[in-house]
């Protein structure tokens, strides 16, 4: 049987007579998910939709991975990207993995769950399976500076929560019928593609755990690294092709969009910034 020629000797062989490596497409998808404003906007599927195509179109490909790092957001969002990577893998019959760095939780758990495979580090953040609303009441504030609210509708549902006003107990209710259908959603997504589950533990209470913990609950498959685990997988010759992504900072944005005008966005990019901090602050990131 004839021994297969180390890799240093392949190396010096011609292009033609070399056998192809196998290739592995890699899509980066971090920070909040949703369209947080102009000047900086989140995972969506306008912003993640070009990269994940030119994945699935990287001739020869032998899998896709996700370097995922999110703290969630837009319920929304987070299904549309799931169901853009699941269409993509079908349609190309491709396989994906999905790496965890800091955290996939909420919506960004959403995602991983997209892949065949979730591989976390061990000091990874999982889970986080549940839904929530947060806002601020300004009511006492503005009565208290002698300003008057005046809404005008047509609909007893349409100012439903409205920040200036004392909160309605029927409009709470409401928001607690609409956030139990979307964790229905959630849940049975989960269920779908993680058949893994450990059965003895309620784990769509919104909690979060470590990647090893969520190894043992059947959340994740593995722990290790993107590099380590594909090396493992396809050989040490594999090829890592990092997919560029179509988004860029909010600074950058605000220089290259800068001019008259345009000023004003900057508040709203001040405001997303500390809305995304705050989810990540949720799991003490």
């Amino acid at each position: 049987m004839p021994l297969a020629a180390p890799t240093w000797m392949r190396s010096l062989l011609p292009r033609r007579f070399r056998k192809a490596a196998p290739r592995v497409a890699v899509v980066r998808l971090s920070g909040a998910i949703g369209a947080v404003s102009p000047i900086r906007p989140g995972l969506s599927i306008a912003t993640v939709a070009p990269s994940l195509e030119r994945a699935f179109a990287v001739p020869d490909v032998a899998a896709v991975a996700l370097i995922i790092n999110s703290p969630g957001g837009s319920p929304v969002q987070s299904h549309l990207i799931f169901r853009r990577i699941r269409a993509l893998a079908a349609e190309k019959k491709v396989k994906v993995f999905a790496f965890v760095e800091d955290a996939a939780a909420s919506g960004g758990y959403m995602i991983a769950c997209a892949a065949d495979e979730i591989v976390a580090d061990p000091a990874s953040l999982v889970g986080s399976i549940g839904v929530v609303s947060a806002g601020f009441g300004f009511d006492r504030l503005i009565e208290r500076i002698g300003i008057e609210r005046r809404v005008h509708t047509q609909g007893e549902a349409k100012a439903m929560l409205d920040p200036f006003r004392p909160e309605n107990p029927q409009d709470i209710a409401r928001l607690k019928e609409i956030q139990a259908d979307v964790q229905a959603l959630f849940t049975g997504l989960v269920r779908e593609r993680r058949p893994t589950l450990t059965a003895d533990r309620d784990l769509f209470t919104g909690a979060v755990w470590t990647g090893r913990q969520a190894l043992d609950l059947g959340l994740v498959d593995a722990l290790g690294d993107l590099r380590g685990t594909l090396r493992e997988r396809y050989g040490e010759d594999v090829e890592l092709r990092l997919i560029a992504e179509t988004r860029g900072s909010w600074l950058a944005r605000l220089l290259r969009r800068a001019g008259p005008g345009q000023t004003a966005e900057l508040p709203d990019a001040l405001i997303a910034a500390v809305e995304e901090r705050a989810a990540w602050a949720r799991f003490g990131l």
